[in-house]
């Protein structure tokens, strides 16, 4: 097979099996060992020289570990370091210990034991993080709990990569090219961090001077390699070196250019390592070992949850996160691919279990996710006692509130707009799941709560049913929606504003239900263009007129106004302007029994902005919608033009 045909066939498995993983919602790494599994020798036999694609392949662990290295952060680690070295550190420790003692009673040997006590030990960063991202549940205290032993985790790699080739040595070497390989780790990292620091930032600003992208991210390419290559000839290992690599540019100010330049090549290169890991996927060997792989996944699960659970616990988590942090950490992860790479004169059979037990746990991971806050309501009494706790201190902080708001989401947004309910005197409730943001919102004098703004009883212990309106300050559309559902449950008639990132989601919530739909991306447009147009010269008056114009016809809440006695002082002003205006169909009109489209009054330049039948109020009118008698008729336009339509509705 030509290389072109091997990168093609590569591409096109790749691209069918990602998408349709994506489809069931599952890991795409589960899609790359998926391909290489069927493309592999074992299965389809069409890689035929496989060497040249596990050489590329080492490239995609190069710029994972730069990548681990750019988000390297000592102010981070200090922050975290009761969680990332009191439980990280024991929960790396204790599990590889304790795994390494359950395969030596099947007769391995302590140096693999060891070995794949550091493969078992790890958990999936990539999957874990966007599953906590997913459920806005980063900031929660089992959240921040799980990201700290993550992060030791990937900082456990960096040893593990030195030690783990050292361990399949004959016995009597083992000490001295261990301490060999630790020496030379310790002095050619001191050599690159003492000498890197000071040339690193220098180098990139001559870089940078060239003001060329393409420039750029050669000499991001330049950087890795050549460092992963300095320990490579140190008898390290490549992925070392990128991680030093990663550090150094971290402490510079090019490190978010650097982290958005990396990224494709990572990600394709990463994809194809999983790829060639799957390829070593024996299905015929697997077929007689199942009850090994069965045996080696339930182990794997009970054994690290107990170690993180009971870790946690100890450590002083309550019950409840301490087996919510336990079912999160429980499965295998991608660095555990890395570490098996790394195992010399592994036993094929010990392999192929190995490998199928780090799928089948990373397979079973989001599932376990799924259903963890079940496990804990039913296994902890207490967690019961606390929601009615948080249940009941939303509802003391929003009793005697009426015709209130409740913000779902305490953020910047959240708090720029409580500042304006201030000053309007309007009452307001804010639900937040930040325990630090509402610790201090609430010392300094903010009607904020810790609370779930997604969950049914938080919106009513916050006063759904007295409030006058409900706004979703988080741009999350999937919890919008849920919030959308609960409203319409319990309180259809209750408006609700939501924020957005962009327009693209705008339809899918104005269908759930929400009155108004903010894009932020039309916001920050309007504000870029309005500042811009004062700039090159326009007059003011005709920049806010244009941006007032445009918001009219973007948010239909704001559009038109009812004309009262007040305004008579502004008519020149305010004649150009739409306005609104109230029409009852009395016994005789001319609409009662007509359709709006039968009406036309588009051709009049007006438009029916609402339509109020027995004291309901219907936003958007549709064109079949049959007027009857008694319906109030809301008109919008021009006053000429809603003077013609008063006379279209009402006269024959």
């Amino acid at each position: 097979m030509s290389a072109l045909s091997l990168v093609l066939l590569l591409l096109g498995a790749s691209v069918m099996a990602v998408v349709i993983f994506r489809r069931f919602n599952l890991p795409p790494v589960l899609g790359y060992l998926f391909v290489g599994s069927v493309i592999g020798p074992h299965a389809l036999n069409l890689m035929s020289e496989m060497h040249r694609a596990e050489y590329l392949a080492e490239f995609g662990v190069v710029f994972l570990m730069f990548s681990i290295g750019l988000e390297f952060s000592l102010p981070k680690l200090y922050a975290m370091k009761r969680i990332v070295f009191g439980l990280g550190l024991l929960q790396v420790v204790v599990s590889m210990a304790l795994i390494a003692g359950l395969v030596m009673l099947f007769g391995v040997s302590w140096q693999l034991g060891i070995a794949l006590g550091g493969v078992f030990a790890m958990s999936s960063t990539a999957v874990i993080t966007k599953l906590l991202a997913e459920r806005m549940q980063l900031d929660s205290a089992h959240g921040r709990e799980i990201m700290g032993v993550l992060l030791f985790q990937d900082l456990a790699v960096v040893p593990l990569l030195v030690i783990i080739p050292s361990l399949t040595q004959p016995p009597e070497k083992l000490a001295a090219l261990l301490g060999i390989a630790l020496l030379k780790a310790v002095v050619v990292l001191a050599v690159i961090l003492v000498f890197g620091q000071r040339l690193m930032r220098k180098w990139f600003h001559f870089v940078a001077r060239a003001k060329s992208s393409e420039v750029f991210v050669l000499n991001v390419l330049l950087i890795t390699l050549s460092l992963a290559t300095i320990t490579e000839l140190a008898g390290l290992s490549l992925a070392l070196g990128a991680f030093v690599a990663g550090m150094l540019i971290s402490e510079t100010e090019y490190k978010l250019q650097v982290e958005e330049d990396i990224k494709p090549f990572r990600d394709v290169l990463m994809g194809l390592f999983f790829v060639t890991i799957g390829v070593k996927l024996d299905l015929h060997i697997l077929v007689g070992l199942w009850w090994q792989v069965l045996l080696a996944v339930l182990a794997l699960l009970v054994i690290k949850s107990l170690i993180v659970g009971v870790l946690s616990w100890r450590l002083g988590a309550s019950p409840g996160n301490a087996i919510r942090s336990a079912l999160w950490l429980c499965a295998g992860g991608e660095f555990g691919f890395v570490l098996l790479g790394e195992v010399m004169r592994l036993p094929r059979e010990i392999q192929q279990v190995a490998l199928t037990t780090l799928v089948l746990s990373m397979l079973i991971a989001p599932f376990i996710v799924q259903y963890s806050e079940r496990i804990v309501v039913r296994f902890v009494a207490s967690e019961w006692l606390m929601r009615s706790m948080q249940l009941t201190r939303i509802a003391a902080q929003s009793m005697g509130s009426e015709k209130h708001a409740i913000l779902c989401g305490f953020g910047r947004n959240g708090q720029y707009l409580a500042r304006f309910l201030g000053q309007e005197d309007i009452n307001y409730v804010a639900l937040d799941l930040d325990p630090d943001r509402v610790r201090e919102a609430s010392a300094g004098g903010e009607n904020v709560v810790y609370g779930d703004a997604g969950r049914k009883e938080a919106l009513m212990a916050a006063g759904l049913m007295r409030a006058s309106v409900v706004i979703v300050t988080i741009s999350d559309t999937a919890l919008a929606e849920k919030i959308l559902h609960h409203v319409q449950e319990l309180r259809h008639d209750l408006p609700v504003i939501v924020r957005t990132a962009d327009e693209r989601d705008m339809d899918r919530l104005t269908r759930a239900g929400a009155a108004e739909v903010v894009p932020e991306a039309l916001e920050a447009s309007l504000m870029l263009a309005s500042h811009a147009l004062v700039l090159v010269g326009v007059p003011i008056n005709r920049v806010l007129k244009r941006i007032r114009q445009t918001r009219s016809q973007r948010y239909s809440l704001l559009r038109g106004f009812y004309r009262g006695i007040t305004d008579r002082d502004h008519d020149e002003e305010d004649e150009h302007q739409p306005r609104m205006h109230s029409v009852l169909l009395a016994a005789g009109s001319a609409a009662i029994g007509r359709t709006l489209d039968d009406l036309d009054l588009d051709s009049l330049n007006c438009e029916v902005s609402a339509i109020r039948r027995r004291g309901i109020r219907a936003l958007e009118p549709a064109p079949e919608t049959r007027l009857e008698e008694g319906d109030v008729v809301v008109v919008l336009g021009l006053p000429e033009a809603v003077t013609a339509a008063e006379e279209r509705l009402l006269q024959k």
